[in-house]
């Protein structure tokens, strides 16, 4: 199994490349990282290799950086935590304003609330 650094990763994107110790390089899609894991410019990895039409694509990914540098480069920047934080409570007062006069959110809405609040949650917790 080679080892590698992460030579650029887009996380909106989902993917980039990764640079072998003999250097070569592969394909790094996010689909093939462990849940909750995020990559940046220079995280070392261990990963299996495929050759795909386009050329080595990365096929199962692990990280061997410790999980506690892991933890810290997925939190968000405080500025941007509480921006969000002040949105959440102004969604929050919403959904309390309906839950008073007996109605619950529509699903769609409940589900997009809860997604939000567990992602908070998760930067809070790291």
């Amino acid at each position: 199994m080679p080892t590698g650094r992460v030579k650029w990763f887009d996380a909106d994107k989902g993917f980039g490349f990764v640079i072998a110790e003999d250097g070569s390089q592969a394909f790094l899609h996010s689909s093939v990282l462990p849940e909750g894991l995020v990559v940046t410019k220079g995280t070392r990895l261990e990963y299996d290799v495929v050759e795909s039409r386009r050329g080595a694509q990365v096929l199962k990914a692990r990280p061997l950086n410790t999980p506690g540098k892991v933890a810290k480069v997925r939190r968000r920047p405080t500025a941007e935590m509480a921006v969000m934080v002040e949105d959440v409570i102004k969604v929050l007062d919403d959904l309390n304003n309906g839950l008073q006069h007996g109605r619950y959110p529509d699903p769609t809405h409940g589900n997009k609330v809860a997604s939000l609040l567990r992602a908070i949650a998760d930067d809070l917790e790291s």
